[in-house]
């Protein structure tokens, strides 16, 4: 078996002969004399021929040589233009992008900012998937993901792009029926809707006026992987649940809503745009992650 072409020489070699020198060849591509010239041993040797004839005054190809040197002239072009082309498509933004995004956020707030996106982007496809499951961007292949969390350590590279505030709610109906409670340790005793996804596991974490901690693992009739299933059933007053700011804020404003215990504080979370790694991003995605972070950068409880 042969194995590979010794590319690193063949480069060399169509330098020399362009060049018509090992030091012009040398200087051309940045490295030393005898670099070029252990190449060239290195590949005359392999092929069993010599490819320069070499003297004090001058340097000649030889039939083998000439042969060589104009194909290896054609692999060292075509090798740049590769990479030309590579650094031109890696240095602007086009391109497909596989983004995740929580899905009520996404319906929300993302997918009406992109006819904005494309327009300012006609050169990069958005492959847009839908989830409050946290996907694995490695190993499922996805270029950035968005994360509303407390974010753990990860391997992973986060740009926090804003705070996401989080609220335990009721309706109306409900507090009348089941009362307001005053602790958070009273929750135990109320219809506590949840939600299968939570970073660290469907409880509730409070922090009190005076630093106090509180941890409820909230028990009720509904649990749902969406957070947006939890409305009817809350709306109805037939139970109280944890919402994020975004989705609580306009049933807040029309009344429909009513924050429970206001004086608690839920642990702050934020909105994230995480991606594998923040070395040699591609200019598509980094791109998306300033377009996101300058239209997202302060959601509250409004719609775009």
């Amino acid at each position: 078996m042969l194995g590979l072409p010794d590319f690193e020489a063949l480069a060399m070699v169509a330098r020399v002969a362009d060049e018509r020198s090992y030091a012009g060849a040398a200087r051309s591509l940045g490295v030393s004399v005898a670099t070029v010239s252990r190449a060239v041993a290195r590949l005359e040797e392999k092929l069993g021929g010599r490819l320069f004839n070499r003297s004090s005054r001058r340097l000649a190809l030889t039939d083998l040589g000439r042969g060589v040197a104009e194909r290896a002239a054609r692999v060292l072009w075509e090798a740049e233009e590769a990479e030309s082309s590579a650094r031109e498509l890696a240095s602007r933004p086009r391109g497909t992008v596989r983004l995740a995004v929580p899905m009520s956020f996404g319906l929300r707030w993302v997918a009406p900012l992109l006819p904005d996106f494309f327009r300012a982007y006609p050169d990069i496809n958005i492959d847009l998937h839908l989830s409050d499951a946290s996907v694995d961007l490695i190993g499922e292949g996805f270029d950035a993901a968005l994360r509303i969390a407390v974010l753990e350590e990860s391997s992973l590279v986060a740009r926090r792009l804003c705070p996401m505030r989080r609220m335990i709610v009721a309706a109306p109906a409900y507090l009348a029926r089941y009362g307001r409670p005053q602790h958070p340790g009273e929750l135990t005793a109320h219809h506590g809707l949840g939600y299968a996804y939570r970073a660290r596991g469907d409880v509730w974490r409070f922090t009190g006026p005076a630093g106090e901690t509180v941890a409820i693992a909230p028990s009720g009739p509904l649990r749902v992987t969406n957070v947006d299933a939890l409305l009817p059933t809350l709306l109805e007053g037939m139970g109280l649940a944890e919402l994020p700011e975004f989705i609580a804020a306009e049933h807040l404003a029309a009344g429909r809503l009513e924050v429970v215990l206001p004086e608690w504080s839920i642990t702050p979370g934020g909105l994230y745009f995480v991606t594998p790694t923040a070395r040699n991003r591609p200019a598509k995605v980094q791109a998306l992650a300033d377009f996101l972070a300058a239209r997202l950068s302060n959601p509250g409880g409004r719609r775009p």
